[in-house]
């Protein structure tokens, strides 16, 4: 009796583990239309808590890279998952720079087997955009080698393409120690190489500001949260806010100088690629809270990306605490 009670736990154990969603899924979404059009490369970075879900979902489309902060459903007895409300940009858009976003919901079906472990399913259109956006098909496939959910955009084909700063996305070299908002301007530079521009002058205004805010970042304490190792010596940090939209606002410090200000956190990330210091034995990101939200403290999910692995880090700031990361470059 002992060995089939063990053996019927053994069994249960691996049932729900072979329902776990928590991993990187990766996939190719089609829209659900006739004729030859572009396909999204699509990545679920997704951690399952109970009935819950929450991680980021990101995809290449044509030059652009964008990504999310999500949150979702998922029912175990039909093994079906459901997250709402992500933009993705529009099908047929000429301009990935000006061109609209569709407003979906994912609903997916999650499938097991020996082989691999897969999930399909559906961006469904909002009702409002019926006539306009098509729903996209996709097939996502956890990648079963990831034990620390990498990215593994960065280890395909199309995760290798040229990339084209956007309008919302910032590049900061930490010799500068200032930072550069990308204009729309075609700047090429092949991943994992994370491109960096000399940063343009900031104007008067922009100083008095930043300086005041200097200023009032050096008189908190900074407390660590974490301390990483990464491959390279650029990286791309994104911002997203760590729960409920509550009108969050930051500004972010390379080693105690300022490089972004009055930052909203949203879903939709914050980027910015960052050219360390070679010469510091670490460089040192920080978050300062320039308000509380509705909901305090003011906290967030910064996600680190050094071209071949990924990392998430949790901060949280106050009006009297900076929350700090520090970064080390791999010895080889």
């Amino acid at each position: 009796m002992k060995y089939v009670f063990f053996i019927l736990v053994l069994l249960n154990l691996n049932g729900a583990a072979a329902q776990n969603l928590s991993g990187s899924w990766y996939g190719q979404a089609d829209a659900e239309i006739s004729g030859v059009h572009s396909n999204y490369l699509t990545e679920l970075i997704i951690k399952q808590k109970g009935d819950e879900v929450e991680g980021v979902f990101a995809y290449y489309f044509k030059d652009v890279h964008m990504s999310y902060y999500v949150h979702g459903d998922y029912n175990a007895k039909t093994k079906e998952i459901t997250i709402k409300n992500i933009p993705i940009i529009y099908f047929n858009s000429n301009s990935t720079i000006n061109g609209i976003d569709c407003n979906t919901n994912f609903r997916g079906s999650l499938f097991v087997s020996r082989v691999k472990k897969s999930i399909n399913g559906y961006f469904f259109h909002d009702d409002k955009y019926k006539y306009t956006c098509p729903d996209l098909r996709v097939t996502y496939t956890l990648d079963i080698e990831d034990k620390s959910q990498d990215s593994i955009l960065n280890n395909t084909a199309l995760g290798k393409k040229f990339w084209t700063p956007q309008p919302d996305d910032f590049i900061v070299s930490a010799s500068e120690t200032r930072r550069e908002r990308v204009a729309p301007v075609p700047v090429a530079v092949e991943t994992p190489h994370i491109p960096v521009i000399r940063p343009a002058e900031i104007q008067p205004r922009q100083q008095d500001d930043a300086a005041k805010i200097t200023a009032a970042y050096g008189r908190r304490k900074s407390i660590l949260s974490k301390e990483l190792v990464v491959e390279s010596d650029s990286v791309e940090l994104s911002f997203y806010d760590n729960g409920d939209i509550d009108g969050d606002s930051i500004s972010v410090f390379l080693n105690n100088q300022v490089i972004l200000t009055h930052q909203g956190l949203t879903a939709r990330a914050i980027n910015i690629y960052v050219k360390m210091d070679s010469l510091r034995a670490y460089n040192e990101i920080g978050m300062f809270a320039e308000n509380l939200g509705t909901i305090p403290p003011n906290t967030a999910l910064m996600v680190v990306t050094d071209g071949v692995n990924r990392y998430e880090v949790y901060m949280s700031s106050s009006l009297t605490q900076n929350s700090a990361v520090r970064l080390r470059r791999k010895t080889k």
